[in-house]
């Protein structure tokens, strides 16, 4: 394990993707336990002025605050904490731990970053811990655009158009993404059953504790705590 390149390939691009890193069968009990608590057709959780606005059709979880033990074991996962480390520094914090469930014919998640991009300092870090396969068919597949942890503010615009240097992410059973809360991302329409993830939120010392309620999408901002949009982006008009 070289921790000075997972540092490095994580801060020139804004995210990092480790294959195979957790035990399968770890995964697939996970994977069981999900679906277990959502079943088939679960209720959309958020109102529809977000689901509307934000292109966002996901359904979280937080087990943990449940008092559901299962998902202490990748906290337990040493070299989880480890390369967390090397990449935040010392005396980073965890936030919370969330599942995000999307059903079949969803749209996904829009372009967004997950906190204000203003203070460069002041972010979060998403740990992506994948139970189950994510592939063209199923759909779901992220989306990233490198490097754009550094560039500051998502440009506004349409919420669901390609940029030029895109990457487009598949991640495997037990693949773990570090992604930079940042970097310009997006979730693609799931064709499949249903897609999930599970999101082990941290951040560095010192960072609030409520870095993630506000979300910054192309067409607006949003808070979480109020579930008010409380900034509407408009496309500049281009003047002729």
């Amino acid at each position: 394990m070289d921790l000075q390149q997972y540092h490095d390939t994580f801060w020139e691009q804004g995210y990092l993707v480790i294959e195979d890193f957790f035990d399968p069968d770890l995964m697939d009990h996970l994977d069981e336990v999900i679906m277990d608590h959502y079943g088939s057709d679960p209720d959309f959780w958020h109102n529809n002025e977000f689901l509307t606005k934000s292109k966002t059709e996901v359904i979280p979880w937080f087990p943990q605050d449940e008092g559901v033990a299962d998902f202490d074991k990748i906290d337990a996962y040493a070299n989880f904490n480890t390369i967390t480390q090397a990449i935040l520094g010392e005396g980073w914090q965890r936030l919370y731990c969330m599942v995000m469930f999307s059903k079949q014919g969803t749209t996904g998640q829009a372009w967004h970053q997950d906190c204000a991009p203003e203070n460069p300092r002041v972010y979060n870090l998403n740990r992506l811990v994948y139970t189950s396969d994510i592939t063209e068919e199923i759909g779901g597949q992220t989306v990233v655009v490198p490097g754009t942890h550094k560039l500051g503010l998502l440009p506004a615009g349409d919420p669901d158009v390609d940029f030029d240097r895109q990457v487009v992410l598949s991640p495997k059973r037990g693949t773990l993404v570090f992604l930079h809360g940042h970097t310009w991302h997006r979730v693609l329409p799931i064709k499949g059953a249903y897609r999930v993830s599970t999101n082990y939120r941290a951040v560095p010392k010192g960072t609030p504790k409520d870095i993630t309620d506000v979300c910054v999408y192309r067409n607006m901002r949003y808070q979480f705590s109020t579930s008010a949009v409380i900034e509407e982006r408009l496309v500049p008009e281009v003047q002729g």
